[in-house]
């Protein structure tokens, strides 16, 4: 006889397991703002950081503070700084 293991907080009931920046986070919520998607990591994501939606198959899609996401499990965002310094040239 084989038992499941005890749930972890990995896979808590009603939380929904996302990715950002490769990191495992669990959702409270199935939709959830920007804001309160930068807010799940400790500390949160700062604001010098954009906070993208990887689309699979697709163009990325940029995610606001205020925009609503309906999320998935494995939804995956990624971050990147929200000015990229090309450098000099030299």
């Amino acid at each position: 006889m084989t038992t499941s293991p005890a749930p972890t907080e990995l896979t808590a009931p009603g939380r929904i397991p996302i990715l950002i920046d490769g990191t495992q986070y669990l959702a409270p919520r199935r939709e959830m703002t920007g804001a309160q998607i930068r807010a799940l990591p400790s500390p949160p994501i700062s604001e010098d950081r954009d906070l993208w939606l990887d689309v699979r198959g697709g163009l990325d899609k940029l995610i606001g503070d205020n925009e609503e996401v309906r999320l998935h499990p494995d939804t995956c965002f990624f971050t990147v700084p929200k000015v990229i310094n090309p450098g000099c040239a030299g």
